[in-house]
């Protein structure tokens, strides 16, 4: 008798074309953050003569050195960051869960306002002026964790996110016999709503805390005193001095211009890179199963 072939199997050659894909692809991702670290760690000797290769002549670890140079000033940047990072993301999706669990309830009389007035922000906002007026002058933010934070508190693309996830997996069934049970608004939330809408809020907190991380601008505009610098502006800062350094080395004098012309300019701007991206990239694994079954969820049920 032959075997009935598997329905949802596939020929050996088939699998094996698609393993080779898939390691093309992921090499396509990893490779450009392997040449950004070789490049951060080749000297800028090797860099003049042959430029930017995956075997340079001299291997040079001038670039960290340049950059640890900052001492307490450069931990004092990574705490900043990683606080503003876990505490925005945790007060982003609060706000953010909120919101839109009152536009998912179809018993909410205002929902159709709201839903119109997070979708606007989203084509108009208002402007760099009247942002830095509210936030400045009305709200006072300035020189403090909250300056960073606050402005960052809502996205609607978030919200919009979250409802649309709310929508797709969460049966209104599951609300009215909460409501049955005696379970009031607060409790059918983050007893009921939240612990079975973790791959969505997964996925929005790691926008949020991307977001959080890579944010320079914001602190630009509202922070002068440098214990609140978060890690990414105080080393933009380092790379942008030593970029002016060496466009106008030739307008100091020549014992200077020599010294500028040996600042590992290019290696430094790698290694700035590498240490934004190494401590972010490690915390993905903690969202990637989550992430997943959100990708995945609605295709199989039981």
């Amino acid at each position: 008798m032959k075997r009935k072939r598997k329905v949802n199997s596939i020929s050996i050659p088939a699998e094996i074309a698609c393993h080779v894909v898939l390691i093309l692809f992921c090499l396509l991702c990893i490779v450009p953050f392997i040449f950004v670290v070789i490049i951060s760690i080749t000297s800028q000797d090797s860099i003049r003569a042959i430029g930017y290769s995956f075997f340079p002549k001299e291997i040079s670890m001038e670039a960290y050195s340049y950059v640890l140079k900052l001492g307490d000033q450069l931990w004092r940047s990574y705490f900043n960051s990683f606080l503003v990072t876990v505490l925005g993301t945790f007060l982003t999706m609060l706000m953010t869960i909120l919101y839109a669990y009152a536009l998912y309830r179809k018993d909410f009389r205002f929902r159709g306002f709201f839903t119109f007035w997070a979708f606007f922000t989203m084509l108009f906002g208002g402007g760099l002026a009247p942002t830095y007026v509210v936030c400045k002058t009305v709200l006072g933010l300035s020189n403090s964790y909250a300056a960073i934070i606050v402005p960052m508190l809502l996205n609607p693309f978030n919200i919009i996110v979250m409802r649309t996830f709310f929508h797709s997996s969460i049966p209104e069934e599951l609300i009215d016999a909460a409501a049955i049970d005696g379970a009031g608004e607060y409790k059918t939330l983050f007893k009921i709503i939240i612990p079975i809408s973790k791959p969505g809020i997964a996925t929005v907190g790691l926008l949020s805390a991307l977001a959080y991380w890579n944010e320079w601008f914001i602190p630009m505009l509202y922070v002068r005193d440098a214990k609140y610098y978060p890690l990414q502006y105080l080393l933009m800062q380092m790379q942008t001095k030593v970029d002016f350094l060496v466009k106008n080395s030739s307008m100091i004098g020549a014992e200077a211009s020599n010294i500028i012309s040996t600042l590992p300019s290019d290696a430094l701007r790698m290694a700035l890179v590498v240490l934004i991206v190494v401590p972010i990239a490690c915390g993905y694994p903690f969202f990637q199963r989550y992430i997943v079954s959100g990708l995945t969820i609605g295709s199989v049920k039981g």
